[in-house]
């Protein structure tokens, strides 16, 4: 262990890197799989708080046969308690910054029964005169308890905010539309049921009929309703409506996984990259373990338990990240109440699993060399020489000094200018999701599909993209500078030959520079139709592509990007004397 700590207080940037990517592909891991197990924990609150009822049957018109029919209900021996029937009325609503959209008005008793008792969360229940709205679409409309609003070309205060279980989350209200069709983003709002009925019959509004039950059984819910399959009304199931809360989250998880998956292939990049630069350090390092007795376990023990043991934390890191985070991503509505559970334990191993992988994918082939390496060759380990290529060295000599130089570099390493072309060409994909989401067209919740009310599930899935593309970025970033600064480190002895022959500090920066570039330029052209291939596995039929200029320029960006950031590093590196870097090359 004091091995490990004193290798860790040596190479603070290492382990500061390894931290930083594996605790944020863990947290967004973790944050992915845990969304459909919090939606549902939120749900059963509210259901809990609002006696949810178990089977809500609705009716696509109004009368005498349809209140029979719905009150006959309540006489099944499956049924213990009901409420209603009540009518849902279907209105416009404005507030007062001319804010418009549909709304569904329930009309209910002011007291309200023991099943789907709405929980007001601020102000009161209903009362003559003034209206109830559900918390999500408060929220939307951005009105509280005192403001007024125009429902049907009628002023009304709004007396109290609550919610319920009894329908699904903002913007689906509405359950079905007149006369039992298809219906259109709609808030919901509570009346009296003389409101209700003024409204409706004054203005000559469409009116469906719904009925609440409670069954003995709540997890029968299915097979009351294949007994009633061949009723002309519709039902919805508890279960239904928690499914249907998921629906604004059905892009979340996708970006969330894949999103992971990308930071960890960045983080196994950037990982890799600086474990076999210090791979002459670890082969000396062991042969001098193994001179003095230690077994080959005990070495590998040493070399990898640094990385393991950071990646566990890192590990916890991202576990606490997303247990915070989890509740705002879960809900991106206010429609229902609780408390986010802890995540689940297949969801901590998996992410366990992700951080270990991304250790031993970093490290493992550079520990396996050292081991395998004879004591007294890892005690007199000296760089990698490349092999001697004449026709290479024919066809650099044509080349400008910085081509030269950065074409030399990249040959004699060719594996590092793979993760390099590996790295840029993950950037673009990312780049290439989010510029393909903020493509795509939408109908807003407002009037008419008006985005005067914009689109909740649009605008969560933008953020979220959002989110991972600035990790992915930044992780990037961080692998670009890495890759740049470990080159000029490992070239700084061929770098002051070539200075020594004639090259200005400037052509050396310049060549650093492109032996980054040379693989960021592929990387960056394949990473776009590698972008366009992964979203074609979670987009709908109907997606729009976003248009030629934007994917090229995004390339074109990324490969600036990296010319840019490689250029102080470079810099850095070429402004070293020349006798500096020979002398520590031979001592």
């Amino acid at each position: 262990m004091r091995l490990v700590l004193a290798d860790v207080r040596r190479h603070k940037v290492q382990a500061v890197m390894l931290l930083l990517a594996v605790t944020v592909a863990t947290a967004t891991l973790a944050l992915g799989l845990s969304l459909r197990g919090v939606s549902d924990a939120l749900y059963e609150q509210t259901r809990a708080a609002t006696a949810g009822p178990d089977v809500v049957a609705l009716s696509g018109d109004t009368g005498p046969a349809v209140t029979s029919a719905l009150t006959s209900l309540a006489n099944e021996p499956e049924v213990i308690a009901h409420h209603g029937p009540y009518r849902i009325v279907y209105a416009d609503l404005t507030t007062r910054d001319s804010t418009a959209s549909p709304v569904v008005v329930h009309g209910f008793a002011e007291r309200p029964g023991t099943v789907n008792r709405p929980l007001v969360t601020s102000g009161q229940w209903v009362r003559s005169g003034g209206t109830v709205l559900e918390r999500g679409f408060a929220t939307a409309l951005g009105v509280g308890v005192g403001d007024r609003v125009t429902i049907a070309g009628r002023s009304y205060p709004v007396v109290g905010i609550a919610v319920t279980a009894a329908t699904s989350i903002y913007p689906w209200a509405a359950q079905i539309g007149p006369g039992g069709g298809p219906s259109d983003y709609s808030g919901l709002a509570w009346m009296t049921r003389s409101d209700a009925r003024t409204l409706a019959s004054s203005h000559d509004l469409p009116v469906t009929s719904a009925m609440d039950l409670r069954l003995r059984d709540p997890e029968a819910t299915q097979a009351f309703l294949d007994a009633h399959h061949d009723s002309a009304m519709t039902f919805h199931s508890w279960q239904f409506n928690a499914n249907q809360d998921l629906v604004i989250l059905r892009d979340s998880q996708p970006i969330l996984v894949v999103g992971s998956w990308l930071l960890s292939f960045l983080a196994i990049t950037g990982v890799a990259a600086l474990a076999a630069g210090r791979a002459v350090e670890q082969t000396r390092r062991a042969g001098l373990l193994k001179a003095v007795g230690a077994a080959p376990g005990l070495i590998a023990a040493v070399l990898l338990t640094e990385y393991l043991a950071l990646a566990l934390v890192a590990d916890a890191l991202g576990l606490v990240i997303a247990r915070l985070t989890v509740p705002a991503i879960a809900s991106p509505t206010a429609s229902r109440i609780g408390d986010a559970v802890g995540l689940g334990g297949a969801i901590v191993a998996a992410a366990t699993v992700l951080a270990v992988a991304v250790a031993m994918l970093s490290t493992l082939r550079p520990t396996l060399w050292s081991m395998r390496t004879a004591t007294v060759t890892a005690l007199s380990a000296t760089a990698h020489q490349p092999r001697h290529r004449p026709w290479l060295t024919a066809l650099s000599a044509l080349l400008p000094t910085p081509l030269l130089l950065g074409l030399r570099l990249t040959a004699r390493r060719p594996g590092r200018a793979v993760l390099q072309a590996c790295s840029t060409a993950t950037t673009v994909i990312a780049i290439v999701a989010l510029l393909t989401l903020y493509a795509q067209p939408e109908r807003g919740y407002g009037l008419d599909g008006s985005s005067a009310l914009p689109n909740l599930r649009g605008e969560h899935d933008r953020r979220l993209m959002l989110a991972v593309t600035i990790l992915l970025i930044t992780l990037a970033v961080v692998n670009t500078i890495t890759f740049t600064w470990t080159t000029a480190m490992e070239a700084r002895a061929n770098m002051a030959v070539a200075r020594t022959l004639g090259a200005t500090p400037g052509q050396v920066s310049a060549g650093l520079s492109t032996a980054q570039l040379l693989p960021s330029l592929p990387g960056a052209i394949i990473g776009v139709p590698l972008g366009i291939g992964l979203l074609s596995l979670f987009a709908a039929r109907n997606a729009v592509e976003p248009p030629a200029f934007w994917l090229l320029g995004a390339a074109l960006a990324t490969v600036l990007a990296t010319a840019a950031l490689t250029a102080l590093p470079a810099r850095l590196a070429a402004r070293r004397p020349v006798a500096q870097a020979l002398s520590a090359e031979t001592a």
